[in-house]
């Protein structure tokens, strides 16, 4: 019986491999999303990026934090990338900081978000919007000038 389960068991170990194809291909999302996050975030700001994501989880950390600094609160931060919808401290709101969101409804409801990266079927979108840009003094390089929208 021992035989038996210690069989099943190294069976069971060698072909959990072939499942974590699901877990490598998250990853790889993250790892694009947090590059052209990265790219914008150093087109928009002049000053080296802090960046703050509330809620972070420990997978989004990992990847993010290869191209950011990343804050532990929004204080510390010059730039906030929304990711889910959480309320805001109002403390944020404050300073001088980029506020960037990956949900096209809170990029058209909330006048503090610039501009917006998310997915629509399964391929990556960003949208600025002109006149935050404009009010923020925010200069984007020739090749975003195509995400630009004037509403």
């Amino acid at each position: 019986m021992k035989k038996l389960l210690l069989l099943l068991s190294l069976t069971s170990v060698l072909l959990a491999k072939q499942y974590t194809f699901l877990v490598d291909d998250y990853d790889k999302e993250l790892e694009l999303e947090a590059k052209i996050i990265f790219n914008i975030a150093t087109s928009s700001s002049q000053k080296p990026v802090r960046l703050f994501i509330p809620n972070m989880s420990v997978a989004e950390e990992k990847s993010f934090s290869r191209y950011f600094t990343i804050s532990k609160d929004c204080e510390n931060a010059n730039f906030v990338y929304v990711k889910k919808s959480v309320e805001i401290d109002h403390k944020c709101y404050n300073k001088k900081r980029l506020f960037f969101t990956n949900n096209y409804e809170k990029l058209l409801s909330d006048t503090k978000f610039y501009g917006a990266f998310f997915w629509n079927k399964s391929r990556p979108n960003i949208v600025f919007i002109k006149n935050r840009l404009t009010k923020d003094n925010i200069q984007l390089p020739n090749t975003y000038q195509k995400y630009v929208e004037d509403f």
